[in-house]
């Protein structure tokens, strides 16, 4: 019995840990691309963005939430720096604070109907993504900003995107695993009655952590912008599914209280490394949809069926 409960145990905190060692093992034998340091550094940078979008995610998630606005807050991140950076090439700290303040403020229009309106998080996000989408276009006038900073560009090229992703992954893992406000977001997304009662103050909690997810939306939009050398209204379309996809897959709960950003990073590696591998194997983006689509359920099945065996 011991044996079979510490199985248990072990699989469910490691075993999405080694689903992304298989895969990696799988691909260094069947594609010889797949084992360049090139093609490595490129995975990363292609995960950057999405990366960070799915850290924000983890922390709406685990509230018992959902953040369906990341997309669209990432074109209008860069249609705003983008617009600033047009008619004045050398304010790129000015394009870059303005893009990221106003995402921001997408996130506090989230957070405080759901915190306080009592919007489910879903329909407040749903109507904040076509919000922000009309907003980034009116504000554009449906036109992409081609951007010719050279400063601007240097946030997106190179190792630039995967040192920005990095640094916000350590901030992010020691604010929910080592900082007060990490610990009520597990309280809150756990049992938000008994988190109130604790003295959890839960309508704060849950603001400030949509108006994280919009602030790191808008970072992912400047990078992506940076890399693209331009800001587009229609970009970010279906972004918010492979961050949900990472956050799922790395073992947060959708109904709130588990996860990490370890876990998370580990989700959005197997995300980038699929995505890689399946375009290195030539299989058609129409079957990656499908494939992905399979993958979230299987991990939201996994998660219910581990919930139910472990009590």
């Amino acid at each position: 019995m011991k044996r079979k409960v510490f199985d248990a145990e072990f699989v469910r905190k490691y075993g999405i840990l080694m689903v992304l060692v298989i895969m990696w093992v799988v691909m260094l034998a069947v594609s010889p691309t797949f084992r360049t340091v090139s093609n490595a550094i490129n995975i990363l940078r292609q995960v950057a963005v999405n990366g960070i979008l799915a850290i924000g995610m983890t922390f709406v998630i685990m509230t018992g939430g959902i953040d369906l606005t990341v997309g669209s807050l990432v074109a209008v991140a860069g249609v705003i720096s983008g617009s600033i950076l047009v008619a004045h090439p050398d304010q790129v700290i000015v394009a870059v604070l303005a893009g990221i303040v106003v995402c921001g403020l997408f996130g506090a229009m989230n957070g405080f109907f759901v915190a306080y309106m009592e919007v489910p998080a879903f329909v407040a996000t749903l109507a904040g993504m076509t919000i922000a989408r009309g907003f980034a276009y009116v504000y554009s006038d449906g036109k992409p900003y081609t951007l010719n900073s050279p400063n601007f560009r240097i946030i997106g090229q190179g190792m630039a995107p995967i040192i920005i992703f990095l640094v916000i992954l350590l901030i992010c893992h020691i604010m929910l695993s080592k900082m007060k406000f990490g610990r009520y977001i597990y309280a809150t997304g756990g049992n938000i009655k008994a988190a109130e009662a604790s003295g959890v103050n839960t309508r704060k909690i849950l603001i400030k952590v949509y108006v994280l997810a919009g602030i790191l939306s808008g970072i992912a939009g400047i990078v992506l912008a940076s890399r693209t050398n331009s800001g587009q209204p229609a970009v970010g379309t279906g972004f918010e599914t492979d961050a949900i996809a990472a956050a799922v897959i790395g073992g947060t709960s959708m109904t709130g209280g588990i996860g990490t950003i370890p876990g998370t990073l580990v989700g959005i590696l197997i995300i980038g490394t699929l995505n890689n591998s399946l375009n290195l194997l030539n299989v058609s983006s129409y079957y990656q949809q499908i494939i992905k689509g399979i993958i979230i359920l299987g991990a939201v099945c996994f998660d219910i069926v581990s919930k139910k065996k472990s009590k």
